[in-house]
């Protein structure tokens, strides 16, 4: 039965689905975390300017873990390269939700011009240095599949991001249909996928990345990362003020109290899991060599699946240090909502 949008009370807390439980991929961690994620924080903490509220929370943000998570196979230089992309994606993401849709427009031509041209290319800014820096790296093993889809995806991002400042600006909250295309490329997994290929060495061609059953894989997982994000996430968002968040657009489309919303978007990440099981079995086969190589990709996005849920409680960014509190409990208190006009977490 619906639920009255008008007047409705603020509960005092939240309960979250037990996703890491539903999630039945197995949780890996690659073994060069520990010095490759304080070499990647000092790479990035020395490329650009971070106030000291900043520096504390790149410090939380326990962003090689999660690369250890999501790339628990690669040898130790192309870890290296993975952890200065998670960092400096969680930076880039800071960044674009400060700016408005010219700032974000002007920081995109700067980046994809480093991606485009990295030996050429002539940065301005401290990002676009930091993406010449991780990029010459990269594009150096990177097949030439994976360089094409990682720059393609990376644009749509920006696209996205673009829209997004839009809708912030204007107070929009977009339907669930349109939010669900823009989230799957604002939460930046899609060049995700691509250093999957990166850190394992692997060489696929088009027309099997390309394959309904591929692309279908990749979208259950992303959909899984930035849906149980909005989850996560959610509690600080809402206190700043932050309307781009599954939670809210199907409270309002959905006419659902707070905790209905949740769990009405924690189903739809259960889902994910279904159909990324049903597109797996329904895979053809492109013989021997294709089909190992598609297998240890297909594990990489398993890899991020459970990776990104287990981090969710490890990271400061959603619950401080109360994390593995929260991952016990599966609850959190709401926050106060502050005056503020916009300060993002996810």
């Amino acid at each position: 039965m619906a639920v009255s949008t008008r007047r409705r009370r603020r509960p005092a807390k939240i309960f979250f689905p037990d996703l890491i439980a539903r999630c039945p991929y197995p949780l890996r961690y690659n073994p060069h975390c520990e010095v490759a994620s304080e070499e990647s924080k000092q790479w990035l903490m020395s490329g650009c300017k971070l106030s000291k509220k900043k520096r504390d929370a790149f410090r939380g943000l326990k962003g090689g873990a999660l690369t250890a998570m999501v790339y628990p196979l690669a040898e130790y230089d192309a870890f290296r390269a993975c952890c200065d992309w998670i960092n400096y994606l969680f930076h880039l993401d800071n960044i674009c939700d400060e700016m408005d849709d010219r700032a974000t427009v002007s920081t995109a031509s700067e980046i994809l011009g480093a991606l485009r041209d990295p030996r050429g290319f002539r940065p301005s800014s401290a990002v676009g240095r930091l993406t010449q820096s991780f990029w010459g790296r990269l594009s150096a093993t990177a097949s030439p599949g994976a360089q094409r889809r990682f720059i393609e995806t990376f644009e749509l991002f920006f696209r996205a991001v673009t829209q997004q400042a839009r809708d912030r600006e204007s107070g929009n909250v977009p339907d669930l249909e349109s939010y669900i295309a823009m989230r799957r490329d604002t939460s930046g997994c899609k060049p995700c996928w691509a250093l999957i290929e990166y850190a394992n060495n692997l060489d696929l061609p088009d027309w099997v990345m390309e394959h309904p059953c591929v692309r279908g894989l990749e979208e259950a997982a992303n959909d899984l990362v930035t849906w149980s994000n909005d989850i996560f996430s959610f509690n600080v968002e809402q206190a700043n003020g932050d309307t781009h968040n599954m939670i809210v657009v199907v409270q309002r489309q959905e006419k659902l109290d707070l905790q209905s919303a949740i769990n009405y978007v924690g189903a739809l990440c259960e889902q994910c899991v279904d159909r990324f099981d049903t597109l797996r079995r329904a895979l053809p086969s492109w013989g021997p060599e294709i089909d190992n190589q598609l297998q240890v990709y297909i594990d990489g996005l398993g890899d991020w699946m459970i990776g990104n849920l287990v981090w969710s409680f490890e990271t400061e960014r959603y619950f401080r240090r109360a994390g593995p509190r929260v991952r016990a409990s599966l609850s959190v208190a709401l926050l106060p909502r502050r005056n503020l006009k916009h300060t993002a977490a996810a």
